[in-house]
């Protein structure tokens, strides 16, 4: 059965879709099929890390939800994207990474948020997904703060990771969301941190964290200038699997397996 992991933030600007992918990694280079679908159709982007040409794409996100075409139509298999350093493809044999990318053209999106869509169709099509493409684990990167689209992907999930930056705001917007989640009953609540400065003390700042939720947090990631020369443009758990941002994915792909 496939495990549906949603990945949230409050606010943007947290590094939310980069988790989100370099999860998606982590999981294909232990041998599972991976979906991920990009639900922030506002502000879609999840395509470049896995080196996704968007005149290439036939059909997203938006299509589906349309009506021009099945789930699986819009899912491309991006597990090249999951290469080295070198440009070395990793993922062993079993190991695949979908997309559900969403469309970067902005008459579409002006379209979606005019016209808006059937939130039931999105249900239908996460499911769909999962059993048409067998996968292990269907990962969901939302669209920051509440809206009905994001209250889907938590009621659904098996897993919410709820990403926070060592910022007061970003506290207090994950505290409404902790909230939510309860009341919806998610089996497993993970917090992750992120943007952590490397003169923080990493375990005070989870222990201090944790204290304040009384949810598990599942990593510390650095701040790191390497991901920032990266820039987008491929998959940090991949390229550098030595670096501390790798060996924080591993643990929370521990805790999500755990």
């Amino acid at each position: 059965m496939t495990k549906i992991i949603s990945t949230h933030s409050y606010r943007g600007g947290t590094g939310k879709s980069n988790l989100t992918a370099n999860l998606a990694a982590g999981l294909a280079l232990r041998g599972h099929r991976i979906g991920v679908v990009d639900t922030d159709i506002q502000s879609p982007g999840i395509h470049t890390l896995f080196r996704v040409d968007p005149h290439a794409v036939h059909f997203t996100l938006n299509d589906y939800l349309w009506g021009k075409c099945g789930v699986r139509e819009a899912a491309l298999d991006v597990t090249s994207g999951v290469v080295d350093e070198a440009g070395n493809q990793l993922v062993p044999d079993g190991g695949k990474v979908f997309l559900v990318p969403s469309s970067i053209k902005t008459g579409e999106i002006a379209r979606i948020l005019k016209e808006k869509y059937d939130v039931e169709d999105l249900n239908n099509g996460f499911h769909d997904l999962c059993r048409e493409l067998d996968l292990d684990y269907l990962l969901i990167d939302t669209h920051p703060g509440v809206n009905e689209e994001t209250l889907l992907s938590i009621a659904i999930s098996d897993t919410l990771m709820l990403l926070l930056r060592p910022d007061i705001q970003d506290y207090q917007g994950t505290a409404v969301t902790l909230e939510l989640a309860r009341k919806l009953e998610v089996p497993q609540l993970l917090l992750v941190v992120n943007k952590a400065l490397d003169s923080f003390d990493f375990l005070e700042l989870a222990q201090r964290v944790f204290s304040s939720y009384r949810t598990p947090v599942a990593a510390v990631l650095p701040l790191s200038t390497d991901l920032i020369r990266v820039g987008s443009t491929g998959l940090v758990r991949a390229m550098y699997p030595d670096h501390p941002f790798s060996s924080g994915i591993e643990t929370l792909i521990d805790a999500i397996e755990d």
